[in-house]
C-alpha cells in the first residue's frame, strides 16, 4: 500500500465533504437565491453535483490506487492530470477576474493532493518497472 497516495485519496474526500458542507450553503444555496432564469439554476445544481461527484469518484480512484500496484500508476495520473486543470483553472480565473488568489484557494489543495499522489508513484514497483521496459 502506497501510504503518499492513501493520503491523497484523504485529503480528496475531506475536499469534498468541505464542498458540500460549507460551499453548498455558501456558494450553491446563494447562487440558487439569486435573481436568475430557472434553466440558469438547473445548471448551477447540475455542475456543482458533477463537481461532488467528481470529487468523490477521484477519492475513490487515489484509495484503489493507493491499494492495487498494477493500477496505481494509471489512476494517479488520471486524477493528478484532472486535478492539475482544475488548480490552473482556480489560478486563472480569480486573478483575472478578482485580481488575487486570497478569495479561491481552492488550487492550494488540488495542487497539495497532486503532489502527494504523485509522491506515492515514484518509489513504487509499478514506476520501477515501466522504466526498465523502456530501456
Amino acid at each position: 500500500m502506497s501510504k503518499w497516495i492513501a493520503a491523497a485519496a484523504f485529503v480528496s474526500l475531506v475536499t469534498m465533504v468541505i464542498h458540500v458542507r460549507a460551499g453548498g450553503p455558501e456558494v450553491h444555496d446563494a447562487l440558487l437565491a439569486a435573481d436568475i432564469p430557472v434553466i440558469l439554476k438547473t445548471y448551477v445544481s447540475v455542475i456543482w453535483h458533477v463537481s461532488t461527484a467528481v470529487l468523490l469518484v477521484n477519492s475513490a480512484a487515489l484509495a484503489v490506487a493507493a491499494v492495487s500496484a498494477p493500477m496505481r500508476r494509471p489512476l494517479v495520473w488520471v486524477v493528478v492530470l484532472q486535478y492539475l486543470a482544475y488548480a490552473a483553472l482556480f489560478v486563472a480565473y480569480p486573478l483575472v477576474n478578482l485580481g488575487t488568489l486570497s478569495d479561491m484557494p481552492q488550487w492550494l489543495v488540488f495542487i497539495a493532493i497532486s503532489a502527494l499522489a504523485l509522491m506515492g508513484t515514484a518509489g513504487s514497483p509499478v514506476a520501477a518497472c515501466a522504466g526498465a521496459r523502456r530501456s
